[in-house]
């Protein structure tokens, strides 16, 4: 078998701050859930509309017992023990949207929850300017990023490949794919900014001295379900990118996230 090639793929800066951002991001999302456990529901416009929620989760009497129940576009579903309610009859009810395992604080404490919210929703903006600038300056953008008119011909092949599990070797697997770019630049052009700045939004100094981005927002409870649907969709790329990290090579992704050292297998070894 021939013997890989070791190219140098990720820079000290692309490291340093994907890590950065791995341990916010991990930080706004379980904080994120103790705030909306404070009010679990999300509404458009300006004002809370209690009668038609676009997302509840709520405990609803069952005789002697609660159960947990979520609506979703008007539609009503149990979620006893997952959504809406915990706990039982003999340890006691616990009327929440998301369980307290996956909140920071793991109980109820909504101010605590929104310091640790706040402070690290700076750690995230400071981090995400100095990749942006960083990836203007150097070229990394446009370079990595930004993907061809011959790369966008082959989004259904690589989809395929993606599919079937099947990874680029060889010189295709020393540059992203059309995927990899689409996908990173959506979430670092679109869902990151959008939940940055529908975040800022909600925030009563920012609301105060800028108050047209909850204009821009279509209202604070827009700003809130946007918020959350961001939120929501960086989650989902997040365990999508790390299902691919241990698929595609487990060790070699994760050392080249520490060392910037990725070792390349010939395209000769490709079944």
């Amino acid at each position: 078998m021939k013997q890989g090639e070791v190219i140098y793929r990720h820079s000290r800066t692309v490291r340093l701050t994907h890590w950065i951002n791995a341990l916010v991001l991990l930080v706004l999302l379980m904080s994120g859930l103790q705030i909306f456990n404070a009010h679990p529901a999300l509404y458009l416009g300006y004002a809370s509309d209690f009668d038609h929620p676009i997302l509840a989760m709520k405990a609803v009497r069952d005789g002697e017992a609660m159960r947990g129940e979520t609506t979703l576009f008007g539609h009503r579903y149990d979620t006893t023990g997952v959504f809406g309610v915990g706990g039982d009859s003999e340890s006691g009810y616990q009327r929440r949207g998301f369980p307290w395992s996956i909140t920071l604080p793991g109980y109820r404490d909504l101010a605590t929850g929104r310091r640790w919210h706040f402070f690290f929703a700076w750690l995230f903006l400071f981090n995400g300017l100095i990749y942006l600038v960083w990836s203007l300056t150097s070229g990394h953008l446009r370079r990595d990023l930004a993907p061809s008119s011959q790369d966008l011909k082959h989004i259904g092949g690589s989809l395929w490949e993606h599919l079937r599990l099947k990874f680029p070797r060889g010189e295709e697997a020393k540059r992203y794919n059309v995927l990899q770019k689409l996908t990173y630049l959506i979430v670092v052009l679109v869902l990151l900014p959008l939940m940055l700045l529908s975040g800022l939004g909600m925030s009563p100094g920012m609301d105060a001295a800028f108050p047209w981005l909850l204009d821009v927002m279509g209202g604070r409870q827009s700003a809130r379900t946007i918020h959350f649907i961001s939120a929501s969709l960086i989650v989902l790329f997040f365990v999508v990118h790390i299902v691919m990290v241990l698929v595609s090579g487990a060790w070699n992704n994760f050392r080249s996230m520490i060392t910037g050292r990725y070792v390349i297998e010939p395209a000769g070894d490709k079944p």
